[in-house]
């Protein structure tokens, strides 16, 4: 029986000792796996009673608070006089523009 308890102490000090502290340094990725699915059994399945959905009482949650720092931004209106340049139109006449759609 001491040589038992002896055993327990000296590897409960040695699992104490080399215990270590890991951090995950990268994610790791599922094995791809080809399985067939088979046959699944046939059932006959019966309604046999109604069922309800249970009270519950949700309340609302909190979002993350989060310090930001934006840049300044000074936005003002200034008045500018720009010229306009004046526009003359002359419309062919309309004997002009008969004898160009005879010639099509």
């Amino acid at each position: 029986m001491l040589k038992l308890n002896k055993l327990l102490m000296i590897s409960s000090i040695a699992l104490a000792l080399g215990a270590c502290d890991v951090d995950k340094t990268e994610d790791g990725e599922m094995p791809d796996v080809d399985a067939d699915a088979g046959e699944l059994p046939e059932y006959e399945v019966k309604k046999t009673d109604e069922g309800e959905l249970p009270d519950i009482d949700v309340e609302g949650g909190e979002m993350p608070e989060y310090d930001v720092d934006v840049a300044d931004v000074d936005v003002g209106t200034e008045t500018k006089k720009v010229e306009v340049p004046t526009v003359d139109v002359t419309m062919p006449d309309e004997e002009e523009g008969e004898e160009e759609e005879d010639d099509r």
